[in-house]
């Protein structure tokens, strides 16, 4: 029966049976961790092996000759290259490859640009106002870079589609100091959905009044699958921007950080020439090179792409039974009640819950009171604030799948016990 249908004196009874649940909880002492998308120990033990694939008698020449233990090559080795392209889904003439994070690849372009400017437009730093779009709910890692650079910040809806490209399309063209949207289009953090084809082709198409706007295209779950027989596929954005005569326009980025080792993976952005070409400029004042030995031990023990997919479905088997276990948890206890909705993912690391408006906060206090801890609520807005006060997301990744159920069954009985409590403010 939905709560909102219930009269006040049986919401008052089932809330004192459901607080009576809540003190036991709490009595248990749980310790529980889903703020996070972080591998778990028995994850990062699928990779230990690639320690061993290069020691002090190893080879650690490169393909085309290049020792690997030496200073240069700052654009990454072929090999590295051809790894990454296959990956992202493009070809290595358009390929960087960094050191372990692409997060660090982000924040370096947003300084890049705010310093000295793309392509010989204006730094940003000399403009009265810089503005840009985030889909949310969404990455919040992505909104503290901008938040640092006192960029403002504008709101996305976002759909199983992707993000509301009428609403983009309307203000890019419109407004030139719209410069850049953050984009997860592949098993999106926080909700799961992948951009449909014809969303990938209209943000290719885009006519921004910006000459220097710039679509940071984070492709973090590319080859992060769930199951073999369900995968979610995703158009070249790459090729799309030089279809639609856009080739500049877009920075795509990608890590081994979750198929590897997070603290030792490689990372890679895609682009245009000309914006390869920019970048280079700067990255010979900013390094000698990145770590190559690395790259090279990633190519030995993936070998190609193939490689790289056989290995995810390790990872699939560990992520795919806490999905499972929460979504179970989430279906039996909370379906047909209409106090929140969840999407269930076929990819990526998490799962977002949307509560009644004005709850979500309640919700994720109450949990860590009993031993779990969410992400904060707000933090998938920018600026941490959730006009709705309604989204939550969940990390499965960390825990076992036998405590994602334990804190599943914590989050759902919050959830009920706010939820009831938001209702009855009203009658």
């Amino acid at each position: 029966m939905k709560y909102s249908e219930m009269s006040k004196e049986e919401l008052l009874t089932l809330k004192a049976e459901l607080d009576e649940r809540y003190k036991d909880s709490k009595s248990k002492g749980l310790n529980l961790n889903m703020a996070r998308g972080k591998p778990s120990a028995t994850q990062l033990n699928v990779t230990m092996d690639m320690l061993d694939v290069i020691n002090s008698t190893s080879d650690l020449k490169a393909e085309d000759g290049t020792d690997c233990r030496n200073y240069g090559v700052m654009d990454g080795i072929p090999e590295a290259k051809k790894l990454m392209a296959d990956m992202m889904g493009t070809t290595p003439d358009h390929i960087i490859v960094y050191g372990n994070a692409s997060l660090n690849i982000m924040y370096d372009q947003v300084s890049r640009a705010y310093t000295h400017g793309f392509l010989g437009n204006t730094p940003w730093c000399k403009l009265d106002k810089v503005k840009w779009l985030c889909p949310v709910p969404g990455y919040d890692r992505h909104f503290a870079i901008t938040e640092r650079f006192g960029i403002e910040m504008i709101n996305i809806p976002m759909s199983v589609d992707g993000p509301d490209m009428d609403m983009i399309e309307e203000l890019v063209s419109k407004d030139d100091s719209i410069k850049g949207i953050w984009c997860v289009p592949k098993y999106s953090n926080p909700q799961g959905f992948t951009y449909s084809d014809e969303t990938v082709r209209r943000m290719a198409s885009l006519k921004p009044a910006a000459k220097d706007f710039r679509i940071f295209w984070d492709n973090a779950y590319v080859i992060h699958h769930l199951y073999d027989d369900k995968q979610d596929e995703i158009l070249d954005i790459i090729s799309e921007c030089e279809k639609a005569g856009n080739p500049d326009m877009v920075f795509e980025f990608a890590s081994t950080s979750k198929v590897s080792f997070p603290g030792a993976g490689i990372s890679a952005m895609a682009a245009s020439k000309a914006n390869l070409d920019d970048v280079k400029k700067q990255l010979t004042i900013q390094t000698i090179g990145h770590d190559k030995i690395n790259q090279l031990r990633h190519v030995r023990y993936f070998k190609d792409i193939n490689g790289l997919k056989e290995h995810m479905k390790k990872h699939a088997e560990f992520m795919r039974p806490k999905f499972e276990a929460t979504l179970e948890v989430l279906d039996r206890e909370l379906s047909g009640l209409e106090i929140g909705s969840w999407y269930a993912p076929r990819g990526g690391y998490f799962i977002s819950f949307d509560a009644m408006e004005g709850c979500a906060k309640a919700i994720v206090a109450k949990c860590k009171e009993a031993g779990v801890v969410l992400t904060d609520a707000g933090a998938t807005f920018p600026y941490k604030n959730d006009p709705k006060d309604s989204n939550i997301r969940i990390a499965p990744s960390f825990p076992t799948p036998e405590e994602m159920a334990l804190a599943a069954d914590v989050f759902v009985l919050c959830t009920k016990i706010v939820s009831i409590e938001k209702i009855l403010e009203s009658k």
